[in-house]
């Protein structure tokens, strides 16, 4: 007799179509798309912390007239983004049936914690680094915060969080011009909220803000926007997470084109065709543009409608009684 499986195949009402995989015996069910992207942009964001360890000195990986190392630092760019924009898209789909209540309750803790986490064993497994004078944040604190801002936003009507979201997302960019000393004391808003920069916190005590929040927290917005799109029947869902991603896309060449608005760097023709293309291509990460994100979410956006056709997962782990077992199950539908 053939031997069952030890993953149990589910399917959930509020989402009838959705390519599922259960955790383990009475797990909840996991969305394969969903974490066959988080996989990617996970693999991906090894080379960008390779290269960020062994090549800190050796060269600028934003040079476009050394199309390698400027390839393998934008292949990369797709990482933050992805990442934020399923984290809010996961809360969404975390959150259906529960009360708007608890799922607040759930992003406060849990952002107040990654907030923690970034500042203590975060910078330590960074860096190795216990200076507890010199403090530094990037991006799991801004994921961090970004909950805590989402765990707010989610008490507004709809609409409402879409119109932040968009504000953020398209608006933000006409802030370039406004520098941190032009406020004075509230300069550190400033770098908290748009600008990179060193913040002093009194006592010799400094904090390097690398991650801004307005535009990452329009990211998750968006991504706890697209949670719905998640319960449709499963040719639906597809085409419109492609075609929206298409259009991202195809926006995003073509504003970037005009050089009108969306970067506050704009590309310009250079010695080579290749070095030309990769000028466009060239768009600001810190904090991210308009532009960088539309680049990004776009081919995310495709990816994850491309990866539903995946009828598995590369491994499914899970506890089962004192041991831990992992059964293999990777098959695609083409």
């Amino acid at each position: 007799m053939r031997q069952e499986s030890t993953l149990e195949r589910v399917e959930v009402p509020s989402i009838p179509s959705a390519r599922r995989v259960a955790a383990g015996r009475g797990g909840p069910a996991r969305i394969v798309s969903i974490d066959v992207l988080r996989g990617l942009v996970m693999a991906v964001m090894a080379l960008d912390h390779t290269r960020d360890f062994f090549g800190t000195s050796g060269f600028n990986p934003r040079d476009v007239m050394e199309p390698a190392l400027f390839l393998t630092r934008w292949v990369t760019h797709l990482c933050a983004p992805t990442f934020i924009l399923l984290a809010g898209l996961s809360a969404s789909l975390y959150g259906r049936e529960g009360s708007v209540q608890e799922l607040s309750r759930f992003l406060m803790i849990r952002g107040f914690w990654l907030i923690l986490i970034d500042l203590t064993l975060i910078k330590f497994g960074w860096s190795f680094d216990v200076d507890l004078y010199r403090l530094s944040v990037g991006v799991i604190f801004v994921i961090g915060a970004s909950m805590v801002a989402l765990g707010a936003l989610i008490w507004l009507p709809r609409w409402a969080i879409a119109g932040v979201a968009f504000i953020m997302l398209g608006g933000h960019n006409l802030l370039d011009g406004v520098k941190p000393e032009q406020l004075g004391v509230a300069s550190w808003a400033w770098h908290v909220l748009h600008e990179p920069g060193l913040m002093p916190l009194g006592d010799g005590v400094t904090l390097y803000i690398v991650y801004l929040l307005i535009p990452w927290i329009g990211v998750m917005t968006a991504g706890y926007l697209l949670g719905p799109l998640m319960r449709l029947e499963e040719g639906a869902r597809q085409r419109l997470l492609f075609g929206l991603g298409a259009a991202v896309t195809l926006g995003s060449i073509i504003l970037r084109a005009t050089n009108l608005y969306g970067d506050p760097a704009p590309w310009a023709p250079q010695e080579t065709w290749l070095s030309t293309v990769l000028s466009f291509l060239n768009c600001e990460k810190y904090p991210p543009s308009l532009l960088y994100l539309m680049m990004t979410l776009g081919p995310a956006l495709m990816l994850l409608a491309s990866f539903e056709h995946v009828r598995g997962g590369f491994t499914s782990c899970f506890p089962l009684s004192d041991e831990f077992r992992c059964s293999i199950t990777w098959s695609t539908s083409i």
